[in-house]
């Protein structure tokens, strides 16, 4: 029955490897480039708040390697000690994108506020659906498995809403970055290269995840 499911996690596995390992090499190349203004992530994210009048938005150094992220709830920004104090190209990306969750988050940006909407269906949907799944699977209950996939489907809805914000924070990252001089031409490309790194690692989970949910969705209709 689920025999076929072992290629998607074959794909899931290697995908997500290939992604992994661009993404550690992308920022490892681009941490060895100093950043031309010898701003630190830190001060390049302020920066960039302070320029889109966030003065109130606080940044915050945290443990841990790519742990970096906007909490819109304390409004702060959490960076890695290699983005917070690294003066790298690398972490000046790196801090430019958080920041600009935080511009989205603050210019209510329609994508991010429907992703924040669906955090509670994505928390649910991953701990519960393939429980439910596997058990109606097992019983032939049909009606346990749908339940699950729909769960799933959620989970999947908000991997599909992470794209362009994703891709947003992106865009205004390197703006702000080509914009205010932090970066040269050069360095701009440097910095391009390991947030392309990031968004492709949300691509393919959200690939995996679409290719998982058809086929539990044809599972249901047996």
């Amino acid at each position: 029955m689920f025999g076929s499911y072992l290629y998607i996690l074959l794909i899931a596995v290697a995908l997500g490897a290939l992604t992994q390992w661009y993404v550690n090499s992308s920022f490892t190349r681009q941490s060895k480039v100093p950043l031309a203004t010898g701003l630190t992530g830190a001060q390049v994210a302020r920066n960039m708040l302070d320029g889109e009048g966030l003065h109130d938005v606080g940044i915050e150094r945290v443990a841990g390697r790519l742990s970096d992220h906007y909490d819109p709830r304390a409004r702060v920004l959490r960076l890695s000690p290699d983005v917070h104090d690294g003066s790298s190209v690398a972490a000046a990306g790196v801090a430019a994108h958080e920041a600009g969750h935080a511009v989205q988050h603050a210019r209510s940006f329609a994508p991010a506020q429907l992703r924040q909407l669906l955090v509670p269906a994505a928390n649910i949907g991953s701990q519960a659906a393939f429980p439910l799944i596997i058990l109606g699977a097992v019983m032939g209950a049909t009606g346990l498995m749908s339940l699950g996939v729909l769960l799933f489907a959620g989970a999947v809805a908000f991997q599909l809403v992470t794209l362009p914000v994703e891709f947003d924070a992106s865009r205004r990252a390197l703006g702000a970055l080509t914009i205010g001089n932090t970066l040269p031409g050069e360095q701009v490309r440097g910095a391009r290269t390991v947030l392309t790194a990031a968004a492709l690692t949300y691509i393919a989970a959200t690939l995996v995840s679409v290719l998982q949910l058809l086929y539990f969705l044809g599972l249901s209709r047996r």
